[in-house]
């Protein structure tokens, strides 16, 4: 039999036994693997299973028979079932709305695994659930069949803690180059999926834009064996911008902004995390801020209007200015032509 089969058959058998199953009847039930070679090469053969079934998590033990069972293998059940979780109907909706606008959008890690779930969903639920009327768009560099591949196979390396080699077209250079990383996790933020891993290149923590993926590779070495650990302390937050600002294109630099009017309560909720207090000659509210991407802070500035102004550093200021002729400009431009 083969050895795949086997286990299969190995975990139906103890999951349908009703008490435990001692080492004489598992050989009379597998008499092709476990019988008709010696009692040693028998035993070593179903320790290298059992072994194997226990890395896979299934939790099988031995236990000591009493007087009320008798000695054998048994699964511990309480380990293996996920305890029952009662959702309402309302709860059911929304995680098979939201799972199925994930599934819509084309390109999303785990599919297979999502489908499943919603599946499982639908059947408990019954006629509970609504039909979703939920879509996800994730933009035009979500497009595209290789951004589902690449996707996948990160979700497959991140779970199984395997590195990959990858060909990535960084934004910051016209050639290709090659990198060794490994996946310690995905981040979608503002439509763009974002790599978050240990590059072997660099020596560091680095993120990817996955649409900037070109070609990837999973190390199929050794697949049961990770190739290495994720650290403690990680988190994707660390490392993933939520906004503009916060890519890590610059040096760091600490940005001073005014707002007035109807923006001076609104700080907090413009610009999480930065620190805002009143001005202290009493006009506006001042907002600080670490800013690793100056020009995507402006942008974002000038979108509010003239309530909100750059105070320092004066490279700011001046940057800001420049940002604005060019606007007046091109304006000026499209007037000239339509005149």
């Amino acid at each position: 039999m083969d050895r795949t089969e086997r286990l299969l058959d190995l975990v139906a058998l103890f999951l349908d036994a009703r008490e435990p199953i001692s080492w004489a009847e598992l050989r009379e039930h597998f008499p092709q693997d476990y019988m008709g070679i010696s009692d040693d090469a028998a035993e070593r053969k179903f320790e290298r299973d059992k072994a194997e079934l226990l890395e896979l998590g299934f939790p099988l033990t031995y236990i000591q028979g009493d007087d009320e069972r008798k000695d054998g293998y048994v699964v511990d059940r309480d380990a293996y079932y996920l305890p029952e979780v009662d959702l309402t109907k309302e709860e059911l909706a929304v995680l098979y709305a939201a799972g199925s606008a994930a599934l819509t959008s084309g390109a999303f890690p785990g599919r297979d695994d999502l489908s499943h779930a919603l599946r499982k969903i639908g059947f408990f639920a019954g006629n509970a659930l609504p039909t979703p009327r939920v879509r996800m768009e994730l933009g035009t560099e979500q497009n595209g069949p290789q951004l589902a591949q690449h996707l996948e196979q990160l979700w497959e390396a991140c779970a199984s803690h395997k590195w990959v080699q990858m060909s990535y077209a960084s934004p910051k250079r016209a050639e290709l180059t090659d990198r060794k990383v490994d996946p310690y996790g995905l981040a979608l933020r503002r439509g763009i999926w974002t790599l978050v891993g240990f590059c072997h290149l660099r020596q560091e923590v680095r993120t990817f834009h996955v649409h900037r993926i070109r070609s990837l590779k999973v190390n199929t070495a050794r697949p049961r064996s990770a190739d290495f650990e994720v650290p403690d302390t990680f988190t994707a937050d660390d490392h993933v911008a939520s906004y503009p600002w916060q890519h890590r294109f610059h040096e760091r630099m600490d940005v001073r902004l005014r707002l007035t009017g109807e923006l001076m309560g609104r700080g907090p909720a413009l610009f999480p995390g930065a620190r805002v207090a009143p001005a202290e000659d009493g006009e506006g509210m001042l907002v600080e801020l670490p800013v690793t991407f100056l020009d995507g802070l402006l942008r974002f500035c000038m979108q509010l209007g003239p309530d909100c102004r750059v105070e320092s550093p004066e490279d700011a200021r001046g940057r800001v200015k420049e940002m604005a002729t060019r606007i007046l400009e091109k304006h000026a431009e499209r007037d000239e032509v339509a005149a």
